[in-house]
């Protein structure tokens, strides 16, 4: 039986990982909690497109986390920092191979035993996906997701410290 394919999708709280889906009724699949979508849109489209949704563009995200972590390529996406939605890709988003995976869903990940330059992505709600990158590229990868996560989180509190700091200064009284 074939998978009904639809023509786009929004990405959510729920939304695990995108891959790519070689096909030629859809181009990728989406994994949400408890279910599989295939998906006529590009990755790319449905990671701009949330970008816009979440505030600002994905050019203008990239660019901000690149400055932030000082990674030039495979840079991790704040796709909603509202409502905690990270993504990183696996590969250069320009090659057809990029698989997307969301930070705060991902429980573990080890190295395929039968094919150490895959890696297997356990999920908190126990799916599991084998991605073609090897194990210390995803390490690599939620590290820098997660310094890009503590630095956009915890910027508002040094601003208000900040703040605090010039209204209680000497000179202000």
């Amino acid at each position: 039986m074939k998978p009904s394919s639809q023509p786009h999708y929004d990405i959510n709280r729920h939304t695990l990982a995108i891959l790519p889906a070689y096909h030629t009724d859809y181009e990728t699949i989406v994994y949400e909690n408890h279910q599989i979508f295939y998906v006529a849109e590009s990755s790319m489209s449905m990671i701009k497109r949330a970008c816009i949704e979440g505030g600002a563009t994905y050019d203008g995200r990239r660019m901000a986390v690149s400055e932030i972590t000082r990674a030039q390529s495979k840079v991790p996406i704040p796709i909603d920092t509202i409502d905690q939605i990270y993504t990183f890709p696996t590969h250069s988003p320009t090659k057809l191979e990029c698989s997307w995976l969301f930070y705060h869903h991902i429980r573990t990940f080890i190295p395929d035993p039968d094919n150490p330059t895959n890696t297997i992505i356990t999920f908190r709600n126990s799916t599991q996906l084998t991605i073609n990158v090897t194990s210390p590229t995803i390490e690599r990868q939620i590290q820098r997701t997660s310094y890009c996560i503590l630095r956009l989180t915890y910027r508002p509190y040094k601003a208000e410290q900040m703040m605090r700091q010039i209204d209680c200064s000497p000179s202000h009284y």
